[in-house]
């Protein structure tokens, strides 16, 4: 019987932190939440917004967490550890004027552009999913890049990056794709219609 209860027991402790725990990731991941300290809303969400990610014809909108957080439980919750680390330096006051802000803009979106990179823009591609894209519904220009990009191995954030935050002065994340010696991953071969669209030779 006592066994029957330390197991019961602890079937509910079990239970409790598994859903406080579900309850504190889901609490982290409110814009609400992210904005709780005057660094982030006097400055990246300040840009953000008014943006395409805020503002647009359907109403559909990306808040930090769905740019800066993976969906993965395992890259979700070492994002998770790795925020926490970064109570430090709201605490030590790093980034806590607009101009110690603009000062560190370079290395901290760096940061995020490297892991992008590393990531093959994977918080990109939660919403946006390229088998999914309309040949149809985008311009002619549009397509033939997207198709292009994707047969080359360049990732979203190579081309679409300082549209949710102002871009920092200095490189982008082409040039530190360079520097850092991040591999392409190019997709499979383009089919016949899309090499033919693109002039591109399906041998190379």
């Amino acid at each position: 019987m006592a066994v029957l209860g330390l197991g019961l027991v602890g079937v509910l402790v079990g239970a409790v932190l598994t859903i406080g725990g579900a309850a504190g990731l889901a609490w982290t991941s409110t814009e609400s939440f992210c904005i709780g300290c005057h660094e982030m809303k006097d400055n990246v969400y300040a840009e953000y917004l008014g943006t395409i990610h805020d503002t647009n014809h359907s109403g559909v909108r990306a808040i930090c967490t769905d740019c800066h957080v993976p969906r993965e439980v395992g890259p979700l919750l070492l994002r998770k550890a790795q925020a926490s680390m970064e109570v430090w330096h709201h605490l030590v006051g790093k980034i806590d004027t607009k101009e110690k802000f603009e000062q560190h803009r370079p290395a901290l979106a760096a940061r995020v552009w490297q892991r992008m990179l590393e990531t093959d823009s994977l918080e990109c591609r939660n919403c946006h999913v390229a088998e999914k894209f309309s040949e149809e519904l985008q311009s002619a220009r549009a397509w033939t890049r997207h198709t292009k990009a994707r047969n080359e191995g360049w990732t979203c954030i190579e081309c679409h990056y300082g549209i949710a935050h102002n871009e920092p002065e200095g490189d982008g994340p082409v040039e530190l794709r360079a520097k850092l010696n991040i591999p392409r991953k190019p997709a499979a071969a383009a089919t016949a219609d899309e090499a033919a669209k693109l002039g591109l030779n399906r041998a190379q």
